[in-house]
């Protein structure tokens, strides 16, 4: 796939998605007669390994905030 189609696949724009490239967190492309493509695998497996956000228990919080009051 494309820059383009590879950047929306994973739901970022070009710029985060050349960023993501550059520091190892998506897969650098391939060249084939010229033409730059990502793998879609491996795009997706570079995406499935990102970590997932970090939701906070209630209870913790509202331990957390009896404990800093």
């Amino acid at each position: 796939m494309s820059r383009d189609e590879a950047a929306r696949y994973v739901g970022v724009g070009t710029t985060k998605f050349d960023e993501m490239v550059g520091d190892g967190r998506m897969p650098r492309p391939k060249k084939i007669d010229g033409r730059v493509i990502w793998d879609r695998l491996r795009v997706e497996a570079a995406f499935t390994d990102l970590p997932e956000e970090k939701k906070v228990n209630r209870f913790d919080a509202l331990l957390s905030k009896s404990t800093n009051a």
